[in-house]
């Protein structure tokens, strides 16, 4: 290369940035701190220092080996080489192979240890392999040497421009013992006129399965295929031009080889040469240590003019005698592209080894000095005060650092650029921090109206990367609302959804705070924005708050619910049902009809919803809709009867039929109109859940018509149950609901409230309003549920008296009935009410006589109410008077209260209650004359049996058993009762015509001696039977009740 060319070189490669990344210290010996180590105390005899996993390996010329430690004492050292010396070492997974010269033999040797296992004869280390290199017929020196990571290979460099490859060596170690036993070498190159100076395994990788030998020669750079099919081929120039002994070596990662020249440092790889870093001087060695390439120049006299600034320090700062030689080890960061150290040592350097991650260079007057790299935080700081930012991140990169520390030079970065108003830069750093900065150091710096633009994107990248909170959030949308920028706005709003941890597409979640960017969408009056998040990620009730209040979109709203699932509709109705209702009263009521009756279909489409839209002009085709809708599925099992649409809502004139008609209810049996064949298997409906239309009640309180059509439609589809005669659904063909009991309930708070409409609104039309007419079919129906006692409240209430007096009539109740007309009369002087009092009395009377008396103070409270009605007060008193309903003395007391009853008006009355009163009377005497003298006899009877002095005389000729003529042997009773003696039984001490009487007796007096003890039965029974009670007590002789056993002994 001429100089021109160099020169042109120069002048266009860029400068390498220096840096002092590495502190030179001199080692000492551990023993004597003033001297270097004695190990290096005769350094020209030093010649091989490698590393090795065992530590710093010196070999010198008489053919020994020693390992060093840390403190580079030696630790183990034997003879490789008898009577010769070592000129190569190179170690793997603790196998050295070394080369050596012997005086034996002319050729060189290659020997092979195993540093982890001894010989126990000679307490070396174990010896594997020792056999000849020799390629031809002369011997010829070895420039250099390789061995591959996995011991499979192993490359020999001759001098003469030879190249050797050993293959499967770590197969032939394992297979066998003998010490000669080696493959044969394959010559893979002979070039004479060209020295081999390098040698480089490529191990196989995932862009290259196989492995590839690099080979420096004086004049150019090769490549061979070492393993795999092609291994034979010829070799591949990478580089036209070679490099000197030495200057060849692998970079750190072992993927290219860093060839060294005057005039600059390449890289080559597989393919050709690649990068080159322009770097002049003669360079005696290169050496890797972790990622840096440490350059070694030959000896050379220092001068204050010499291009170098490392030189020109070092003989400004040391006087050194004339004619002396120094040597200057540059440490170079390649892929950083800088000077990590440079530095100067006198007398030339021996050796460079890189072993405990520190740098060793040994110069010729035996000095070892230890470079050590700093810290990478110092390295960072000394950036940092250069404000060198892009040279710290990829020193950092190459370090290896954690994402924090990454994170935090992108901070420092960001800061230097907004301190210089390079606002957009500095973002692009601030973004690469998120997640580990806090927003809020960045949003505080870009919170100025003029840095918004920049504000957005921070904030952008920090949603799409999900660490947005809600604050995040709002403070994006409203910058986009500020700008007015709608399509950055729709942008953000429709950003793809992050898919949810467990899979399931439906709790996808956006990259944002979606109830945030609802409602600040809502509060800037993008409310199509809004609508589609909540649309998007089913937020049903932020949607429908959308449509309902903010875009009075009610349509939509209403078309949207219909889409939702049964227990989503339902809760967002009992919300919005009253403010659709009085937006769209028609489309809402069928629809909250079908939602109770359980025929809302949550597959609608779009189309379909926007057919309905489209036809949702008039009541009766929106309805046409639903129901062809809802009837696809079961057109073939049942039909539905056609609901009461709401163009029905003032059709009250028609007046009602007489009697309801229905099928079901659930007081019913459900039966059928005719039986199924036995062949023919019936399949009931499932039960299923519905929604009770209770909680809808309070949607319509202003609008009471639809409220109605609601109501019935319900009724009629869902229990089968109307006033009208309208046909309905068979019984059977009903769903059963899950619940049964609040099914009941829901049947009678329909009817209820369809009373009370029906009653409230008929108040304008009058009496004879059609309204009227239902409430009184349902009230007279048997089979409608509706609450008795509600019903008669509703129909006081609003003086409905037909109602009024069927619930009285129902509830039995019928006195209610007769003093509702008895007020009627009295009290609101309504014509005719007499007459329905004395209906109501031949109506109820028979089987509820106290009516009579009511109806008697009734007749007789007034002179005209007396005069029209005297022929029925004497049908009155008769009744009275025949049933014993009153005593005289009692009808007296009421006809005698005013002036209204004259005497000969019943005069007749009572000339017959007297006579009948005399006759009782003379009954009466007649039958305490027949008591006395029966109880006088009785007496006469007891006396004469208990006086002994009395002879009894018995005139009986007749035995009262057999009726015969009694003979002898006879026995006589005191009874007068005679028996002969054998038609008495054995021992019959007593009279067997009397013995049934006086147990009879006696069993009557046990039981009420047995009763007079029983106090609770006895005080019961006078509450119930008050004065009769107690004179049957006095009666029966409980009073004072006599023992029976006393009876027997009297």
């Amino acid at each position: 290369m001429s100089t021109s060319t160099l020169q042109n070189a120069s002048n266009a490669a860029p400068a390498w940035r220096h840096f002092t990344f590495f502190d030179a210290t001199p080692v000492k010996d551990i023993h004597d701190l003033a001297s270097p180590p004695e190990a290096f105390k005769n350094t020209p005899e030093i010649s091989v220092l490698s590393s090795s996993s065992a530590g710093v390996l010196l070999a010198d010329i008489y053919g020994s080996i020693h390992i060093l430690n840390k403190e580079f004492e030696d630790v183990r050292s034997w003879v490789a080489h008898v009577g010769g010396r070592v000129t190569h070492m190179v170690d793997r997974k603790g196998v050295l192979v070394t080369i050596g010269e012997e005086e034996t033999t002319p050729s060189p040797l290659l020997k092979i240890w195993d540093l982890g296992k001894t010989d126990k004869k000679t307490g070396t280390p174990s010896l594997l392999r020792s056999v000849k290199i020799q390629h031809g017929n002369r011997p010829h020196p070895v420039s250099t040497l390789a061995l591959s990571a996995s011991l499979s290979h192993l490359a020999i460099g001759l001098a003469d421009g030879t190249i050797l490859l050993y293959r499967h060596l770590d197969q032939s170690l394992s297979s066998s013992t003998a010490l000669s036993a080696l493959p044969k070498p394959r010559t893979l190159l002979e070039a004479p006129a060209e020295p081999i100076t390098g040698l480089g395994f490529r191990d196989p990788g995932e862009d290259a399965p196989h492995l590839f030998l690099f080979a420096a020669t004086t004049s150019r750079v090769l490549c061979f295929q070492a393993s795999g099919k092609g291994n034979s081929a010829a070799p591949r120039v990478v580089d036209e031009l070679g490099a000197g002994l030495g200057c060849a070596v692998m970079d750190w990662r072992a993927r290219d080889i860093v060839v060294a020249r005057d005039e600059a440092i390449y890289l080559c790889s597989t393919e050709g040469r690649g990068a080159s870093m322009a770097y002049e001087g003669h360079k005696s060695s290169i050496h890797t240590h972790l990622n840096y390439l440490v350059i070694v120049s030959p000896p050379f006299f220092p001068s204050a003019a010499n291009n170098s600034a490392t030189v020109r320090n070092f003989v400004a700062k040391t006087q050194l005698p004339d004619k002396t030689d120094i040597s200057k080890v540059t440490v170079f960061d390649l892929e950083n592209k800088l000077v990590a150290y440079s530095g100067t040592f006198v007398e030339g350097v021996r050796a460079v080894v890189s072993e405990w991650g520190h740098i060793y260079v040994l110069t010729n007057d035996g000095k070892l000095s230890c470079l050590e790299e700093k810290p990478t935080p110092e390295k960072l700081d000394m950036l940092y005060r250069k404000n060198l930012y892009l040279l710290a991140l990829n020193l950092a990169n190459t370090r290896g650092l954690d994402e924090f520390s990454v994170a935090d030079i992108h901070r420092q970065y960001g800061d230097h650029l907004y301190s210089k108003g390079d606002y957009d830069g500095a973002m692009q750093q601030f973004v690469k921090t998120i997640g580990y900065l806090q927003p809020s150091y960045v949003i505080r710096k870009f919170l100025d109206a003029q840095r918004i633009h920049n504000l957005v994107t921070y904030l952008q990248d920090l949603h799409s990367l999900g660490l947005a909170n809600s604050e995040h959030t709002t403070l994006l949308l409203n910058t986009y609302t500020k700008l007015k920028d709608v399509t950055r706005l729709d942008s953000f709003i429709k950003t793809e959804a992050r898919p949810s941890s467990d899979g399931d597409v439906s709790k996808d979640e956006p990259p944002f705070d979606l109830e945030t960017a609802i409602r600040v969408c809502r509060q800037a009056g993008y409310f199509e924005h809004a609508s589609y998040l909540a649309k998007k990620y089913k937020r049903h009730e932020d949607y429908l708050r959308i449509q309902v209040e903010d875009a009075a979109n009610y349509k939509d709203a209403l078309a949207y619910v219909r889409r939702l699932d049964p227990e989503a509709t339902e809760n967002n109705l009992a919300r919005y049902g009253r403010v659709m209702l009085a937006n769209l009263p028609d489309e809402t009521t069928q629809l909250l009809i079908d939602i109770c009756v359980g025929a809302t279909s949550a597959s609608n489409d779009a189309d379909d919803l926007q057919s309905a839209r489209k036809n949702s002009s008039t009541a009766p085709s929106y309805l046409s809709y639903l129901a062809l809708s809802r009837g696809v599925a079961n057109a073939s099992e049942i039909s539905t009867p056609p609901s009461p649409s709401t163009a029905t809502a003032k059709q009250f004139d028609d007046p009602p039929k007489p009697t309801p008609r229905r099928t079901a209810s659930v007081h019913d049996t459900p039966r059928t109109e005719s039986p199924a064949p036995p062949s023919v298997l019936v399949v009931k409906p499932k039960p299923e859940k519905r929604p009770s239309p209770r909680q809808y009640f309070s949607h319509f309180v202003d609008n009471m018509d639809k409220f109605v059509v609601f109501l019935e439609a319900v009724a009629l589809r869902r229990w089968g149950q109307t006033v009208d005669d309208v046909p309905v659904s068979p019984a059977d063909s009903q769903p059963l609901p899950l619940d049964e009991e609040a099914d009941k309930h829901d049947q009678v708070a329909v009817w209820n409230t369809l009373l009370e409409l029906y009653l409230t609104l008929s108040e304008e039309e009058g009496e004879q309003s059609a309204l009227r007419a239902k409430a009184l079919v349902l009230l007279q129906s048997d089979t409608l549920p509706y609450d008795p006692t509600h019903a008669l409240i509703l129909c006081a209430t609003r003086d409905f008296t037909p109602g009024l007096v069927l619930l009285w009539e129902r509830l039995g109740m019928y006195e209610d009935v007769v003093r509702f007309w008895i007020a009627q009369e009295t009290e609101a002087h309504a014509p005719g009410a007499s007459a329905h009092v004395l209906h109501a009395l031949a109506q109820y009377g028979l089987g509820h006589p106290h009516l009579y008396p009511l109806v008697l103070r009734f007749l007789t409270a007034d002179a005209v109410l007396l005069s029209r009605h005297a022929q029925e007060l004497e049908g009155i008193l008769e009744y009275i008077d025949r049933e014993k309903l009153m005593p005289p003395l009692g009808v007296i007391q009421v006809l005698s209260r005013n002036d209204v009853t004259s005497v000969g008006l019943i005069k007749q009355w009572l000339l017959t209650r007297v006579k009948q009163s005399k006759d009782e009377i003379q009954t009466d005497e007649q039958l305490i004359n027949s008591y006395r003298d029966e109880t006088r006899t009785k007496l006469k009877q007891v006396e004469e049996l208990s006086d002994p002095d009395h002879p009894r005389v018995f005139h009986v000729t007749r035995c009262s058993a057999c009726s015969g003529q009694l003979d002898l042997p006879s026995i006589h009773f005191m009874c007068n009762h005679s028996y002969h003696q054998r038609c008495l039984a054995e021992n019959e001490t007593e009279c067997p015509n009397c013995a049934r009487d006086h147990g009879m007796l006696r069993e009557i007096r046990r039981n009420n001696e047995r009763l007079a003890g029983q106090h609770d039965l006895f005080v019961s029974e006078v509450k119930e039977g008050g004065f009769s009670t107690v004179a049957g007590g006095f009666s029966r002789g409980l009073m004072r009740m006599t023992r029976v056993d006393e009876v027997s002994a009297s």
